[in-house]
């Protein structure tokens, strides 16, 4: 895709592979664009059942490089500005773009997932890591918050008092701590092969139920009973015209 985003295509599976191993995959401002690039290429294969999101090398991503991001102030300010049609800017939408898509999304995660690299892997449907993974959120080290979508995932995932607290002290925490509190959905040896393994029973499912339920619980999560009650007709209603009209 990209010097620093590799993607390739084999069978029903979308490989995207952050490549930039000599600084454990330190995201670049160059590579935020890639990572959107990377899933609208992906959107517009209709034979892609899944995505598998790793790193190469000795990490999944270390987090935003931020010497490197730093170094050119004015693309920092051009990119902070978000796009009124998607409500994201490009930090936002290199992790939130995997959201966007109809297929599952796998994390497989080894070694550091720090920062931004988190952010990324939280924006995933599934996460597998190694027992020796290292997780953080570490943008108060730097005087930072979480802002590539992070405040959306992480409280949805591990609860805001758990969310506030790995923020605001900026802890590594292992993978065993990670899985037990949610950040992580399994712990395994080998995490691109459990998610191939993963994808490959998800392919045998119809594509339009899966969308179907990606969308459903993605948009009625913290909604009201009411409002999911509306959403979940929503979803279902074409679901059961599609298999009445295929009789």
């Amino acid at each position: 895709m990209g010097s620093n985003i590799a993607v390739r295509f084999d069978d029903h599976r979308a490989y995207v592979t952050l490549d930039r191993p000599d600084k454990h995959n330190g995201l670049t401002i160059d590579m935020l664009r890639e990572l959107v690039a990377s899933a609208k290429l992906v959107a517009r294969r209709g034979d892609v059942r899944a995505v598998i999101l790793s790193g190469k090398g000795p990490s999944f991503s270390s987090g935003l490089d931020v010497a490197a991001a730093t170094s050119d102030p004015l693309a920092i300010i051009r990119n902070f500005v978000p796009l009124p049609w998607r409500g994201t800017n490009a930090f936002q939408e290199a992790c939130w773009a995997w959201r966007r898509l109809p297929v599952p999304v796998i994390a497989a995660v080894h070694g550091r997932c720090f920062g931004g690299g988190l952010q990324l892997a939280l924006a995933a449907d599934i996460r597998f890591a190694t027992p020796d993974a290292e997780f953080s959120v570490m943008e108060t080290k730097h005087g930072l918050v979480p802002d590539m979508t992070g405040a959306a995932t992480l409280s949805r995932l591990i609860g805001i008092d758990k969310a506030l607290l790995l923020t605001m002290t900026a802890d590594t925490v292992d993978a065993a701590y990670a899985a037990e509190i949610g950040l992580v959905t399994e712990l395994t040896a080998d995490p691109v092969a459990e998610a191939e393994k993963l994808a490959d029973q998800i392919s045998t499912r119809s594509p339009h139920a899966v969308a179907s339920a990606k969308r459903l619980f993605d948009k009625s999560w913290q909604a009201s009973p009411r409002r999911t009650f509306a959403i979940e007709r929503a979803a279902q209603l074409p679901l059961i015209l599609r298999k009445a009209l295929d009789r």
